[in-house]
């Protein structure tokens, strides 16, 4: 280069610089927290899974068109998906694969024309996860005062009827003891100890409206809930809708990840967690000794941050344009989404012991290379963690 033989062509190009507009010379620097950072948990006890899932839809007597949008689940530092293949019954369609902008998940479209009878999508494909371990040290999180424009979907809370309610609640988780651990870890608590899990008076819609005034709720309402609290104490979180790969009445499941540096997105499962205390602290099997050490592990796990390896993500985020468009944005989708003549179908929950009529519904198999253990009914797995 001309500097190396000449000072005078140093200085005339350090000039040049010197004249660029600012935005010149920072565009290309990143900036330090992205909502794409991999997660930087520790990987564990690696399970592969051959999955089969299918999703049959009934549509309505000389429904016109059916439309289905099913979530294809995305490789990542978790999980690695491999082998996926869409088919349908009795009609053939191929499915159109699209992103949807604001959180990059991915869908599969079907459309079926004068459907007769039940039509039955099934994905096959093989994942690979594993067991994700933040170690989170509440201590160690970074505050944050002014976060890049990326993270505006993940720092907007939901719309809250009852402010005041609201309000109420902040003030009681309040900053008080933030010095020693963040605001968010407060919220977490106060959903702990004032819902209760609930799969009849549930939203299925992650909301913190129904969490809030009920008090009550399934999984998606425990983790909508936090995820407001979250973004209304500056913290950017989101909820993650995902399978469990084990067999059970409802597929789904949800948790709730905040982007907590420098750890970056950390997983938290609050309902799960809760329901595991309850078990231990009313089983007839052990010392109030031993339940007061297990319940500590099971909060100290949460609060570390976890994600099992028999649980596969597969959407992230709430209200938000499919891939393509259907006729209304979505808060969420579990399993899938289904419209006939644009009109959406409702939503099951097979867990609901009251529930008897679906409009459409979900089979799976999963099959894993190995056994494993499910972290939140084998009290075994605390000991390790």
């Amino acid at each position: 280069m001309c500097y190396r033989k000449s000072p005078s062509c140093l200085f005339l190009l350090l000039s040049i610089i010197a004249l660029l507009p600012r935005t010149a010379l920072t565009a290309e620097i990143p900036s330090p927290f992205s909502p794409g950072t991999p997660y930087t948990a520790k990987k564990s006890e690696p399970v592969t899974h051959d999955v089969e899932f299918s999703v049959i839809v009934t549509p309505p007597y000389h429904c016109k068109v059916l439309k289905v949008w099913v979530p294809v689940p995305q490789s990542d530092a978790a999980q690695q998906i491999d082998d996926s293949q869409f088919t349908t019954f009795p009609e053939k369609v191929k499915p159109q694969i699209s992103s949807e902008p604001v959180y990059g998940n991915r869908f599969a479209y079907f459309e079926f024309h004068d459907p007769h009878g039940a039509q039955i999508i099934t994905h096959r494909f093989r994942a690979q996860v594993w067991n994700l371990n933040w170690q989170l040290e509440p201590e160690a999180v970074e505050t944050v005062s002014n976060w890049p424009d990326q993270f505006a979907p993940y720092l907007t809370p939901q719309s809250i009827e009852d402010q005041q309610q609201f309000q109420q609640v902040l003030k009681q988780i309040g900053k008080a003891t933030e010095k020693q651990r963040p605001g968010l870890m407060q919220a977490m608590s106060w959903i702990d100890q004032n819902l209760t899990y609930d799969h009849i008076n549930a939203s299925l819609q992650a909301d913190a409206n129904h969490a809030l005034s009920q008090r009550r709720g399934h999984c998606s309402d425990y983790h909508g809930l936090c995820a407001t609290l979250g973004r209304a104490m500056g913290y950017p979180t989101r909820v993650t809708y995902g399978l469990s790969l084990y067999p059970k009445n409802s597929p789904s499941h949800c948790k709730m990840e905040a982007f907590l540096p420098p750890y970056g997105w950390v997983s938290f499962d609050i309902s799960e967690t809760q329901k595991l205390v309850k078990s231990i602290q009313s089983s007839n099997d052990f010392t109030p000794q031993q339940q007061r050490s297990l319940t500590t592990a099971a909060r100290q796990r949460l609060r570390s941050g976890f994600r099992e390896n028999s649980w596969l993500l597969l959407t992230r985020g709430t209200d938000y344009e499919l891939a393509p468009p259907a006729s209304k944005p979505v808060r969420i989708v579990r399993t899938a989404y289904v419209e006939a003549d644009g009109v959406a179908l409702p939503e099951p929950d097979p867990a609901n012991s009251s529930q008897r009529e679906f409009s459409w519904m979900t089979s799976h198999r999963y099959t894993a290379d190995r056994p494993f253990k499910k972290p939140f009914k084998d009290l075994s797995t605390l000991s390790s963690d």
